[in-house]
C-alpha cells in the first residue's frame, strides 16, 4: 500500500539549438515555452506531454 503516491510528471533540462543556453523546464507544460535568451521555442504542449524542441541534457526527478 503506497500511502504518498508518486507524481508522473518530471522536470528536464534541455539546451537550446540557437544560442546553448541551459534551461529547466516541465515535461507537462500546458503553455509553449521559449529560451529566456533568444526567444527560440524550446518546447510546445500536446494536449498531455511537452513536444521538446530542444537537446535533452537531463531528467530531474
Amino acid at each position: 500500500m503506497e500511502l504518498i503516491p508518486t507524481p508522473k510528471s518530471k522536470f528536464i533540462k534541455v539546451r537550446c539549438k540557437k544560442c546553448k543556453n541551459e534551461q529547466i523546464i516541465f515535461g507537462k507544460a500546458a503553455s509553449e515555452i521559449k529560451c529566456l535568451v533568444c526567444e527560440s521555442v524550446l518546447a510546445s504542449p500536446t494536449g498531455g506531454k511537452t513536444r521538446i524542441k530542444a537537446k535533452v541534457l537531463e531528467v530531474l526527478e
